[in-house]
């Protein structure tokens, strides 16, 4: 199996949508763009954020098989993705990518 980095890229924050529809919590997304983490073995790596992985999964489980070229060429790099966390409120964008 290949090894996949995953980059967060970006980080959003729609206080709109907060005040309007979320309770508040008391700990939210501590990644910081430009972190990046490794997943050996198509396994979480240990930091990232369950709820990211669970998006992030699949496809880096394709990578790491040696697959890609998602939705015929959405990509220009056709052994990467571009996904965003499930949150809806402070989405974070990653980029996973096969390490050649």
């Amino acid at each position: 199996m290949k090894q996949v980095r995953i980059t967060v890229i970006r980080k959003a924050c729609y206080r709109d949508l907060m005040e309007r529809y979320e309770n508040p919590i008391e700990h939210t997304c501590d990644l910081c763009e430009g972190q990046v983490f490794i997943s050996v073995g198509a396994r979480c790596p240990e930091g990232l954020c369950d709820s990211a992985w669970q998006t992030l999964q699949p496809f880096v489980e394709e990578l790491a098989r040696g697959g890609g070229n998602f939705y015929d060429g959405w990509m220009k790099n056709p052994n990467s993705a571009l996904l965003s966390c499930n949150d809806g409120f402070r989405p974070v964008s990653f980029l996973v990518e096969t390490i050649e």
